[in-house]
């Protein structure tokens, strides 16, 4: 066993005794063997003597040994790893180290040695050539006692700084570097000493005595050393610098940051910010985002100068700091920034190149002032040392200019930070112009949408009424949702919310095209399934005439009606009845005079312009002081339920709460109910309905006589009388002996003469005729034809409405005295 030992020992070393040496003659003969070398390779001495050692060796390394020989012959040495072939014909991995020796007579001869090289890891080497190759390695290494002080050190150690390794000598760590973090690096150490664990790959960034200005990265690997017992005796360390890799891996960071930070909405001074706020610290102290105004609004920036001779007007969109005192100095987010027309900005904005500066000038002025002939600060002033100005280019267009400063003079702007400077603003810039384009679009949308909707309801007596508009969030666009209120005949009023499918332009324009529709067909008074009737016609012919009749009723093509929704209400304030119906659109809900909130129980008919069963319109009487709340499907949109009775449960509550004020109840809803910036575009209506006063009518039933026509004069003029209308007494008696006269000359069974004083003044004759009069232009001799004529010219609307009963025609005239 402990022979065994000693030849381990011997190994370590490269022990003569641990070898097999044999001698060649200089042209490569055997001319001595060993007991040892017969062992190794199992040959007897008569078997190799006078043979080639080549002989002994694989082809590959035979090859090789006429040049090895004739290199030592000059009195160079060899050493190396090869394979020899054992007398059985096994392969034998052997070290084996080649040198001259001299005999006694002068000849020169070549002692080789051979040692097995099973079981070990490799060529053995001497503690010269370890020391050789520690000494000479590039890598700083260095040995401290376990009181953590140096007792060896390498050259390359001194690269970091600390001195030469002599002056090391019994310091500790924090004495040769005290810029470094010792507590932390020290720490680490003991660890190793008393855990025996090694740690790799510990980074320490700082400064160091060889770079005392800049930040400095280092990767430090820490080693026990044990004695033969296993006791440690100190523990040696590897430092390289990695700072170039440190500096690329925050790069990277960085930009891997501006992907996930910047361009997160499609709003322009956002954008811009989320640039300012990504940069800073990471890259610059300060920084600044000034854009073109009219790339503010969305516009395409100028193509000729963008400003005087003497200034350019940018304005600042976003700004950050590391420090709190640059704040107080900054230009304001909004604010204009008047640069100098030869300031360094400027020209980066008219050439599209990047400018840099390692120093500042420090009694350089400031190239921005918020008001021409104020003195600037000076960066001087600021503390400002280095500077970058990368302009803000997308699509070969430039929209405003970037400026990063940095206050460490030790620290100024590299062409790698430019580098660096130019990819963030690249990526900004293209979420900038992305912005920049969808604000004119949106602007463009919204404009429309708002020259739509009706700017103010129409006064009436019907209904207070309120309304509110919500467009969507920035990312999905404006909708194609409307709400309007269309006054009808005999005081009554047609309240009506729909939607459109799809965002954007189109679809504000198609939204624009159902309103007109549904307006149109309001104005005579059709029932409202027949008006939806006729509504889901004229999409399914629109897009049939479209070539798109075939497309899917879900598909979301923004410049189409099919699949739109409606629900189209009217209520008559004479008697509080409401009759309303629905296109694929949610059931109104009722607020009662009492806060109790019910939803009409209303078949929901298919959605505009997709076919199916025909619509149905229920009907219900409103106690006054009501509210009806209408909306789209907007106002419950949520991504989390699904449930019908979930989401009228939460209206519900939001109705039940809202302040009596019906503006700000409505406003109070939309707020409860929707976010901010909704995903999906909201409107919603508000209603509540009044009662007109029963002085406010007169009915009068008329027997089909012609004689009756006077004794109605008679009675409109009193009436009028009544309500003080007495200047309307004459064009009444005329419409009112017109409208009877044509009743009782073309209708069956009884008439009805109903006067209604609401905002105007309506005339209404009922009959139970099944056909409506036509206007006629008669001739100048005819008899007959003039009645309908003279009653379209003395008043301002007249139409004829159907009911269950017969036919209704209708006048409506202003009133020109003040009503009571």
């Amino acid at each position: 066993m402990g022979g065994h030992n000693e030849q381990d020992a011997a190994r370590q070393g490269y022990d003569v005794a641990d070898a097999a040496p044999l001698l060649l003659d200089p042209h490569g003969m055997v001319t001595s063997w060993t007991g040892h070398a017969e062992r190794m390779l199992g040959y007897g001495a008569q078997e190799v003597l006078g043979r080639k050692f080549s002989e002994l060796l694989v082809s590959d390394d035979a090859e090789r040994v006429p040049d090895l020989v004739e290199r030592c012959r000059s009195g160079g040495d060899w050493a190396g790893l090869m394979t020899a072939l054992h007398r059985d014909g096994r392969p034998v991995a052997v070290m084996v180290r080649v040198t001259p020796a001299v005999e006694p007579r002068g000849r020169t001869s070549l002692l080789v040695l051979l040692s097995g090289a099973a079981g070990s890891a490799g060529w053995d080497m001497s503690r010269t050539v370890l020391e050789r190759m520690v000494a000479g390695s590039p890598i700083g290494i260095a040995i401290m006692d376990t009181d953590l002080r140096f007792v060896w050190s390498n050259a390359a150690l001194e690269q970091f700084g600390g001195g030469p390794a002599e002056r090391r000598l019994g310091l500790r760590h924090a004495d040769v570097q005290p810029g470094m973090d010792a507590e932390a690096v020290e720490a680490r150490m003991r660890h190793v000493l008393e855990t025996g664990e090694q740690v790799v790959g510990y980074e320490h960034v700082g400064r160091v005595r060889s770079a005392p200005l800049r930040e400095t990265a280092h990767m430090l690997s820490f080693t026990r050393l044990d004695d033969e017992r296993g006791r440690p005796i100190g523990l040696y360390y590897t430092v390289v610098d990695v700072t170039d890799w440190h500096r690329a891996r925050q790069r990277l960071a960085l930009l891997d940051r501006a992907g996930g930070h910047i361009g997160r909405s499609l709003d322009i001074t956002s954008t811009a910010q989320e640039l300012a706020d990504v940069a800073v610290p990471g890259l610059a102290d300060f920084v600044t985002v000034d854009l073109l105004e009219t790339v503010l609004r969305g516009a395409e920036p100028p193509p000729g100068p963008v400003g005087d001779r003497d200034r350019v007007p940018l304005r600042r969109a976003g700004h950050r700091s590391a420090y709190e005192d640059l704040p107080r100095t900054a230009v304001d987010t909004g604010a204009v920034v008047p640069y100098l027309a030869d300031s360094p900005p400027v020209r980066c904005l008219t050439t599209g190149r990047p400018w840099r500066q390692e120093q500042l000038d420090p009694l350089a002025l400031e190239w921005a002032a918020v008001t021409p002939g104020d003195r600037a600060h000076t960066f001087l002033e600021l503390g400002l040392q280095s500077v970058m100005i990368v302009p803000i280019r997308a699509r070969g267009v430039t929209l405003g200019v970037t400026t990063f400063f940095r206050r460490r003079r030790e620290n100024p702007f590299d062409a790698d930070d430019l580098s660096l400077a130019e990819d963030l603003v690249s990526r900004a810039a293209v979420s900038v112009d992305n912005a920049r384009r969808y604000t004119r679009e949106r602007d463009a949308a919204l404009a429309l949408q708002r020259s739509l909707l009706p700017r103010r309801l129409p006064a009436q007596d019907a209904v207070e009424v309120s309304a509110c508009y919500r467009p969507a969030d920035e990312l999905t666009g404006l909708g194609g949702d409307w709400y309007d209120l269309v006054p009808l005949s005999g005081a009554r009023v047609a309240l009506v919310v729909g939607e459109v499918p799809g965002h954007g332009i189109d679809a504000a324009a198609a939204m624009g095209r159902l309103r007109t529709a549904v307006r149109t067909l309001a104005a005579i008074d059709l029932p409202p399934e027949e008006v939806l009737a006729h509504l889901d016609d004229l999409v399914s012919r629109s897009e049939r005439e479209e070539g798109e009749g075939e497309a899917e009723p879900g598909d979301d093509d923004p410049g189409r009606s099919l699949g739109a929704g409606c629900l189209y209400v009217v209520y008559d304030p004479v008697d509080g009845r409401c009759a309303m119906a629905a296109a694929g659109h949610p059931a109104p809900a009722v607020v009662a005079p009492d806060g109790t909130v019910t939803f009409v129980d209303l078949p929901q008919g298919p959605p505009l312009g997709v076919g199916g069963p025909p619509f149905e319109a229920v009907e219900l009487t409103l106690a006054e002081g009501s509210t009806l709340a209408l909306h789209t499907d907007g106002l419950l949109a949520r991504g989390d339920s699904w449930s019908v009775d979930a989401d009228r449960e939460r209206l519900r509550r939001a109705l039940a709460g809202a302040p009596a004020d019906l503006e700000l109840g409505c406003r109070a809803v939309v707020d409860a109910l929707v976010p901010a910036r909704p995903y999906d575009d909201v409107a919603l209506l508000l209603a509540r309905t009044r009662r007109l006063a029963p002085e406010q009518v007169a009915v009068r039933e008329l027997p089909v006589d012609p004689a009756v026509v006077a004794e109605a004069r008679r009675a409109t003029a009193r009436q009028l009388a009544r309500w003080g209308l007495e200047e309307l007494a004459f064009t009444t008696e005329l419409l009112v002996s017109e409208l009877v006269t044509n009743a009782i000359r073309h209708a069956t069974g009884p008439v009805t003469l109903r006067l209604i004083r609401e905002r105007a003044l309506f005339c209404e004759v009922l009959d139970g005729g099944p056909t409506a009069p036509h206007l006629r232009h008669p001739r100048a001799m005819d008899e007959g034809g003039r009645g309908l004529l003279l009653v379209s010219q003395l008043t301002q609307r007249w139409g004829t409405r159907f009911v269950p009963d017969g036919k209704i025609i209708w006048a409506e005239q202003a009133l020109t005295a003040p009503s009571e």
